[in-house]
């Protein structure tokens, strides 16, 4: 090139006017230029991969900004809560997640001191949501089985005797041994139910067998096998209408396989309260 002749000849002599029309002569027709330089389909694909790198930035960028919007949403769901309550349960919800085995002990006490609310489970489902939008499966599953834990100890705690023992009984099944659940579900059921006789059966409830009325025991706890009954069998009804309206997907894409997993697993759970319904209506002390 012109350039590195020039320098060649600084160092080693003056140019003569020979070689400086041999230099311009060699730099008009490109003799010793790089050809790769001035080739026009190098070119070409050099400015296809220029554009494909600005539409890529782009697409970064506007997913980027995406996201930004999509966390600035989910930051919005808690305004509506005091700043102090959104700092405590983020706090608590922070302590579960590091408890990590001992989550379940973490999440029950916190239950009996009354710090399990509607905005915890909200804040766990801000975390899971985000979660979500990064694609982190780990901790996508981590936090689905830390909602389910809070929500049923909620749900638990604000349910009546009835549901409450109908979930202890449930917990009961290893996954297994269906007539050694029944058994412990039985042996429970006669702790628990109040104890009943034939006359109290037909006579009406507070009426011994003197003809004396009584009054109902002062423990609000006391649980009678027929509200039991009644109860579980409305609580039946409810989830079969709802089972009734759902459509199970067809394909085999991961959506439809993920629904049908779960309407099996509702089906089982289903049978598993049928089958203490049958056992609470033929229980016998």
């Amino acid at each position: 090139m012109l350039t590195t002749r020039l320098l060649w000849h600084l160092k080693t002599g003056a140019l003569t006017q020979k070689d400086e029309e041999q230099s311009l002569k060699e730099d008009q027709t490109g003799e010793f230029m790089d050809d790769e330089i001035y080739d026009e389909e190098w070119q070409a694909q050099q400015r296809e991969k220029t554009k494909q790198w600005h539409a890529y930035r782009k697409k970064e960028e506007e997913e980027e900004e995406r996201k930004m919007d999509e966390y600035r949403e989910i930051g919005m769901r808690l305004k509506e809560y005091p700043e102090e309550d959104v700092r405590k349960a983020r706090m608590l919800v922070s302590d579960f997640i590091s408890a990590e085995e001992e989550v379940e002990e973490k999440i029950e006490e916190a239950g009996e001191k009354g710090q399990l609310t509607e905005l915890v489970l909200m804040v766990i489902w801000n975390r899971l949501d985000i979660a979500k939008r990064d694609e982190e499966t780990d901790v996508i599953r981590s936090l689905d089985l830390l909602y389910r834990r809070v929500e049923t100890e909620i749900l638990k705690r604000e349910s009546s005797p009835s549901m409450r023992l109908l979930n202890e009984l449930l917990n009961l099944h290893d996954g297994y041994d269906d007539d050694g659940w029944k058994k412990k579900c039985r042996n429970l059921m006669l702790q628990t139910f109040a104890r009943e006789d034939t006359f109290g059966i037909i006579v009406p409830a507070g009426v011994n067998n003197q003809g004396k009325i009584e009054l109902p025991p002062e423990d609000a706890n006391t649980l009678f096998r027929i509200d039991f009954i009644r109860e579980v069998n409305d609580l039946l009804k409810d989830v079969r209408s709802e089972q009734s309206d759902i459509k199970a997907g067809q394909g085999f894409d991961p959506e439809s396989v993920a629904t049908r997993l779960k309407q099996q697993e509702k089906q089982h759970t289903i049978r598993q309260v049928e089958a203490l319904l049958e056992l609470a209506v033929y229980l016998k002390w």
